[in-house]
């Protein structure tokens, strides 16, 4: 039964992943932390996985049917950024592992629950924030640069920081900057899964587990791209606000977890 629960977990995540554009990474980390289901290191390998299909299904959908809201000018050197990123993110956290092992599940949960709860805030009062419009391509470097060593080492592929980014830094619209996310999400987990390869630091898995996530992930991708062609921004804004809620909660459940019931 547990390696369902891997299915399921990763089936809503990705639907809700997809539809908001936060990848999914950022539900099923926390969650299959929140029941013990495998090591950190193998939860954020088999979370990256999972998005990465997710990503890759709905990226390539969107592009192939022509109604892609992607800008590769700003997309990509984003992207770039965030690859780079990611792999520093994910050194971050491997040297913290080793020093203070489950520990370190107790310091992911406590930066996404600090992380969400900024978001949320942001997406509640963003119609009163003057928003920018950058164009720098070294600018769109940083930046990307920046979410990836977060996304990387929160293990959550992407996640709901994203969107602010968007939001902010480009004045795009909620369903604008889902699918520019999902793009970012797409390249840093290409680049993320590469790494994790070429440098053997693959954590034991499950290859069931792995095959129903990433099955999970995909199946997630369909439905919630179909959802997403069906809502409108204020529907998406109040489905990503009360995810944020959730996560929040899981967050500190974790932190307590991993602090005191280890």
């Amino acid at each position: 039964m547990q390696v369902f629960a891997y299915l399921i977990i990763s089936l809503l995540a990705s639907i809700a992943g997809a539809i908001c554009g936060i990848g999914g990474g950022v539900i099923i980390k926390p969650t299959l932390d929140l029941f013990h289901l495998d090591s950190v290191a193998t939860v954020s390998f088999l979370s990256g996985c999972t998005v990465l299909a997710m990503s890759c299904y709905s990226v390539t959908k969107a592009m192939r049917a022509g109604d892609s809201r992607v800008d590769l000018k700003i997309g990509t050197p984003l992207a770039i950024g965030a690859a780079i990123g990611g792999v520093a993110g994910k050194q971050m956290f491997s040297v913290i592992s080793a020093q203070f092992q489950e520990t370190a599940g107790a310091v992911q949960a406590a930066c996404l629950f600090l992380i969400t709860l900024g978001t949320m805030v942001y997406t509640l009062c963003k119609a009163r924030i003057r928003t920018k419009q950058i164009d720098s391509t070294v600018v769109c470097l940083i930046i990307g640069l920046l979410l990836g060593i977060m996304s990387s080492f929160l293990g959550i592929g992407g996640g709901p920081i994203n969107l602010v980014v968007f939001y902010f830094f480009f004045s795009m619209d909620t369903k604008t900057a889902a699918q520019n996310s999902l793009y970012v999400i797409l390249v840093s987990q290409i680049t993320s899964l590469l790494a994790t390869l070429v440098t053997g630091s693959v954590p034991p898995f499950g290859w069931l587990s792995l095959v129903l996530m990433v099955a999970g992930g995909i199946g997630g991708g369909m439905i919630g791209r179909a959802f997403n062609k069906r809502m409108d921004n204020k529907a998406v804004d109040k489905l990503f606000i009360g995810l944020m809620v959730i996560i929040m909660g899981i967050s500190l459940y974790n932190v307590y977890q991993y602090t005191f019931a280890v």
